[in-house]
């Protein structure tokens, strides 16, 4: 492949005290991608996010984004050079209307640096812009969702409303940290499409995920972690073919039964 990668992880390794989380985990990802991440709960998913986003130092390794090394920088100044994140736990502002979750970000100097908000700077301004991002992930418009306290929104607006927040800040990439957790299958099947949009887009996709059969369906490649190391990289039929996945993976009847139609 002659293109560059938009994201080089080299030898990650994360320990927590004596213990390992990630052990010299390395792959590429190349712009317009998705790359899904699985493996069985503790294989170091989350932490590999966390690492990559500046919510947690490195023992060792590198990150490097666009040629620029982002080792070591701070969450808020990688959110700046383009990569955000959504988080396995939700975490909006629960005291404010879902449409103002998105007025804090579209005041980040990102936003106003790639415009992510239109007009001469008046609050009134970012209001439209949020209401209209909320559109565009799935929020009904003419509707009173966006303006409802996010305290009283269900799982699957909190979900959206985790991407819309992503949107407002112009991002490159976006790592999706278990995205289909919590939702029903029909929330599932309107939540694929607007993964597809984004990827159509331009933006490059991570997406750590346990559905594997919907997680399938949009990803390029996919990676297996498990006890902390790369386990295989490839793509979707053949990691799913692969008896060390299977092995990893024994116990799970939805991984089972994915991997006995594949």
């Amino acid at each position: 492949m002659n293109k560059e990668p938009i994201l080089q992880v080299r030898d990650v390794t994360k320990a927590f005290g004596g213990i390992l989380a990630l052990n010299r985990v390395s792959f590429d990802l190349y712009e317009g991608d998705i790359l899904g991440i699985i493996g069985p709960n503790g294989s170091g998913k989350t932490t590999l996010v966390n690492s990559i986003t500046g919510f947690i130092k490195l023992t060792s390794g590198k990150v490097m984004f666009r040629g620029k090394d982002i080792t070591g920088r701070p969450a808020h100044k990688i959110a700046d050079m383009g990569i955000t994140r959504t988080f396995q736990i939700m975490r909006p502002y629960y005291s404010m209307l879902a449409y103002k979750n998105l007025v804090i970000p579209l005041f980040s100097p990102r936003a106003k640096r790639t415009g992510g908000w239109r007009g001469g700077g008046k609050l009134g301004d970012r209001d439209t812009v949020s209401i209209d991002i909320l559109e565009e992930i799935g929020f009904e418009r003419d509707s009173y969702v966006p303006y409802k306290l996010a305290s009283t929104l269900p799982t699957g607006y909190l979900k959206r409303l985790e991407l819309a927040r992503c949107l407002a800040l112009k991002p490159e990439m976006i790592l999706c940290d278990e995205v289909f957790s919590g939702l029903s299958m029909s929330e599932i099947a309107s939540m694929i499409p607007l993964i597809e949009r984004l990827q159509m887009s331009g933006i490059t996709l991570i997406m750590i995920e346990h559905r594997l059969r919907e997680l399938f369906k949009v990803a390029n490649r996919v990676m297996v972690l498990n006890f902390g190391e790369k386990l295989i990289e490839g793509l979707p039929e053949e990691v799913i073919a692969d008896a060390r996945v299977k092995e990893a993976y024994f116990g799970s009847e939805e991984a089972k039964e994915v991997m006995d139609h594949a």
